[in-house]
């Protein structure tokens, strides 16, 4: 099977700083794979360059077979790859269904949509309530309330259905438990395994360590600015996986396997 998404040998420097060195990614269709690493490893950078936020300065990225060049992450959104920002990239003064529609609202047919440019709000609230259902997020009553009225764990929760309603490809998740109680957290996690029943892989970058071997089907370690391994965690512990990141334990072989 060939991955959906892939990087090979990419490169990107801030002066004397190499963030990524010659870094190689894969993301399998419909798989959860989780990315890890030490704080300054570079995985951020990976992320960036993938969801177009930066241009790396070498290398390739490649999305169903094709090469992607990325000027900016709208050019990532339109090829498919949504991303969830730890910080949610939300308006809490706009209301669910705006920040759903957010940069890609709805304009009323006709006239008064081409020529007056009116948005269409009730079928905009329509769609986000139906894929906010479809996720089992209806403990939101009221489509129209301000997002800053959402608890920490709502208001995720609008980000990824966000996210699961236009990404077509690919769902990026940066930390999205970071900030949340224990409950909350619970709720993200199965958000996150209805977007992957859905068919739609996911790459999720957390320090969370139970998290992260809960949900994934394969982990990514990231080390120096390039992968170090893959690992299957079924097959190797939460301390075999930090050992691997913090360099205290030799990496498998390719495969992932002890």
């Amino acid at each position: 099977m060939d991955p959906i998404l892939k990087t090979r040998g990419l490169v990107k420097r801030y002066g004397r700083v190499t963030a990524l060195d010659h870094c190689d990614f894969d993301l399998m269709p419909g798989e959860i794979l989780a990315v890890i690493g030490d704080n300054g490893t570079g995985k951020s950078t990976l992320i960036k360059a993938i969801s177009g936020a930066i241009r790396p300065d070498a290398g390739t990225i490649t999305l169903e077979g094709r090469e992607m060049r990325f000027t900016s992450p709208l050019d990532a959104r339109a090829a498919g790859i949504e991303t969830v920002y730890q910080n949610l990239a939300l308006s809490p003064a706009l209301s669910i269904a705006d920040n759903m529609f957010l940069g890609r609202e709805i304009r009323k047919p006709g006239f008064l949509g081409t020529v007056l440019r009116m948005l269409d709000r009730p079928e905009m609230e329509r769609r986000a309530r139906a894929k906010l259902t479809e996720l089992g997020l209806m403990t939101i009553q009221n489509i129209a309330q301000p997002v800053e009225t959402l608890s920490g764990g709502q208001r995720q929760g609008v980000a990824v259905a966000r996210a699961a309603a236009f990404g077509s490809k690919v769902v990026i998740m940066d930390e999205p438990t970071a900030a949340l109680g224990v409950k909350e957290s619970r709720r993200v996690l199965e958000l996150i395994l209805d977007v992957k029943a859905r068919g739609l892989p996911i790459v999720l970058i957390s320090h969370n360590m139970p998290h992260v071997f809960e949900v994934a089907d394969r982990i990514h370690v990231h080390r120096l600015g390039r992968r170090l391994c893959v690992i299957d965690p079924r097959n190797y512990t939460m301390s075999d996986a930090v050992a691997f990141m913090t360099g205290a334990r030799k990496p498998p072989a390719e495969g992932g396997a002890p």
